[in-house]
């Protein structure tokens, strides 16, 4: 037995509670093999091809509408009978307004152009160019949170970027994006003239699946990992043990200051939109206020709050102040409320005390905006604009694989598949071939 499947084997074990080998490993390895083949018609195909696989797949989803739901359907009961919380309940569900907003996710993408591979850095003095190209990595993995519309766009910019893919999501979707895959995925490529088996499902519940997919180096060198926190970086620590590089989005929750010049209606707006899905990363998790103003401005907010039905947890705190609600399935609809010492304190506060996933301010004072804008360094950061925009649809006009907010150069925040590429440098000769 190998070093990678020892440590699989062990994760088995203490997931599960059984002992002896574990065949979870070598699902997920046989899976990579049949990527990395796939993913060779990829490397290949045109620009148009690409598109191509990309709008049969939206075209596919409404003729598909019947088999989706019914899947989905067996997967909400089940959640249901486990008892999963109204708001992971609601990132579980599928319907038939989101599967039109899949579909027109997929189409934008479709119309996005491809970027040149190679670009030209420099014709030198001694007769060479340099050149960049952009090549795919091979075959990236994702290990994400129960939500069937993830598997479609995260394989949607694996596609788009010419890589295979082989996902791995949480057993309550299990059933959901099984359906996606056999049902919109594969056919859509096989229709196109490439290879189905880029993109691979893993198909087990075994929690051992995440581990075996980080430890895979030579077969899947890059895995997007998504969910809740502590898993996340347990799986980002045990990638790193096996040289596996990740885009980890383990933490999140929106930040909101309000400053005391901030317009009443524009806050009360903010926190309605910011609180439209519970479930979600960027969503409103803490609300500060300037202390002058703390005790006129709570009344107003502490409504706004009412009136959607969330709670609000005021000082003093018995959690931290950056505690992440989206997280606990028995309290998220709670919003941390404090005081902040101005904009530059309430920046500190979030830089400091949160994810940094994303931060907004209310004001109609410029200069201190512009003071908020500069000291935070999280992700995103938002004047008068609702956290909830740091998605790769919303912000950037396209589906995203997840949001990176690791502070080390590399993509960050929406991650999309202008991201997924390795960079590479070409010298020729000026004026000849790839150089001209």
């Amino acid at each position: 037995m190998t070093s990678d499947e020892s440590r699989a084997n062990h994760a088995h074990q203490q997931t599960s509670g059984t002992s002896g080998p574990s065949g979870t490993f070598e699902l997920v390895r046989s899976c990579a093999e049949r990527a990395r083949r796939g993913s060779a018609a990829l490397d290949r195909a045109s620009d148009a091809d690409i598109d191509a696989a990309l709008r049969l797949m939206a075209e596919r989803l409404p003729t598909a509408r019947e088999a989706l739901l019914a899947a989905n359907e067996e997967d909400i009961a089940a959640a249901v009978s486990a008892g999963m919380s109204p708001a992971l309940l609601d990132r579980l569900r599928l319907t038939g307004s989101r599967l039109d907003a899949m579909a027109a996710e997929l189409r934008t993408l479709a119309d996005v152009p491809h970027e040149p591979r190679d670009r030209v850095l420099e014709e030198r003095g001694d007769g060479l160019t340099l050149l960049e190209r952009r090549r795919p990595v091979g075959v990236i993995g994702a290990n994400f949170e129960a939500r069937p519309n993830v598997t479609l766009d995260i394989a949607s910019q694996f596609l788009k970027s010419r890589n295979g893919g082989v996902l791995r999501t949480g057993s309550a979707a299990l059933r959901s994006s099984r359906a996606v895959v056999d049902h919109v995925i594969a056919p859509a490529l096989r229709d196109t003239g490439l290879d189905p088996d880029a993109v691979q499902l893993v198909p087990s519940e075994d929690r051992a699946a995440a581990y075996a997919l980080v430890a895979l180096p030579d077969l899947v060198p890059l895995v997007i990992l998504r969910g809740s926190g502590d898993s996340t970086r347990e799986l980002g620590r045990e990638a790193a043990r096996h040289g596996v590089r990740t885009l980890a989005h383990a933490d999140g929750g929106g930040v909101l200051y309000v400053d005391g010049t901030a317009d009443e209606q524009a806050v009360h707006r903010l926190v309605v939109d910011s609180l439209d899905r519970l479930g979600v990363c960027n969503r409103l998790n803490l609300l500060l206020i300037d202390r002058p103003v703390y005790e006129t401005r709570l009344p107003g907010v502490l409504k706004a709050l009412d009136e959607l039905g969330v709670a609000a947890s005021l000082p003093p705190h018995d959690h931290p102040r950056g505690y992440e609600w989206s997280l606990d399935p028995d309290r998220s609809a709670t919003v941390t409320i404090d005081a902040a010492d101005g904009p530059l304190d309430a920046a500190r506060i979030a830089n400091e005390e949160t994810s940094g996933l994303a931060a907004g301010i209310a004001t109609e004072d410029e200069e201190a905006a512009a003071g908020f804008l500069n000291a935070y360094a999280g992700s995103g950061v938002f004047w008068n604009s609702t956290t909830r925009l740091l998605d790769g649809f919303k912000l950037l006009r396209l589906p995203e694989t997840g949001i990176n907010i690791d502070r080390v150069p590399g993509p960050r925040g929406p991650v999309s598949f202008r991201d997924l590429y390795l960079r590479q440098y070409v010298v020729v000769p000026t004026g000849r071939g790839l150089g001209g």
